[in-house]
């Protein structure tokens, strides 16, 4: 992926919403363990920030794409909530110290030097209490032609997750096949890793 920019804008700029306007069902799950504020990294359209404002939670998107955060105002305005969204590089972004509640990492595959920078950082921007959450494609997950990324560098070990997160406590670390249907891009048998973490 020679410029993510581009490619996250040409895919958001189609018509639609490439993965649905429905939060992902891991986070929908988990959501009553949430307090904010809650920071949703690589939020693309707004689906799973959007649903966490409607449980009356704080929340902030980040994203690389200026069209995904576009559409991500515009599904929170057709549902009645506020969000604050900020193009933003995860490369040069400042997660903060001590300032979220909780942290939202869905589907957002990154490369292994800047994955395991922004984890380490997520374990310092949590509040005392604050959970990180998080589910991502395996390496399993090159066996089917359902999503995510092609690339394995990009896909998600367990040991890998428990390594990187190591300052935190690990409430749950899984990893499953399961159904995902969102939108177009995401549909059909997949595997994944669930995890939930929680700043002591």
């Amino acid at each position: 992926m020679a410029d993510p920019r581009e490619f996250w804008n040409h895919r958001y700029g189609l018509p639609g919403w490439a993965y649905g306007t429905e939060p992902n069902d891991f986070l929908k799950g988990i959501a009553p363990l949430l307090e904010g504020p809650v920071l949703c990294l690589g939020e693309g359209e707004g689906r799973n920030a959007v649903f966490l404002a409607q449980r009356g939670l704080d929340v902030t998107a980040i994203d690389l794409s200026p069209k995904a955060l576009e559409k991500a105002q515009r599904l929170a305005a057709e549902r009645g909530v506020r969000i604050t969204t900020k193009e933003a590089d995860l490369a040069d972004f400042d997660l903060g110290n001590q300032k979220w509640g909780a942290i939202i990492s869905i589907w957002c595959h990154l490369p292994p030097w800047l994955r395991e920078r922004v984890h380490h950082d997520v374990a310092t921007a949590l509040k005392p209490g604050g959970r990180f959450i998080l589910e991502a494609y395996t390496p399993a997950q090159l066996a089917f032609d359902t999503g995510g990324p092609k690339s394995l560098e990009l896909l998600y070990e367990p040991q890998d997750l428990r390594t990187d997160l190591a300052a935190l406590e690990l409430e749950r670390l899984t990893e499953q096949e399961r159904e995902v249907n969102e939108g177009d891009w995401h549909r059909g048998r997949s595997a994944v890793v669930q995890l939930i973490a929680r700043r002591h």
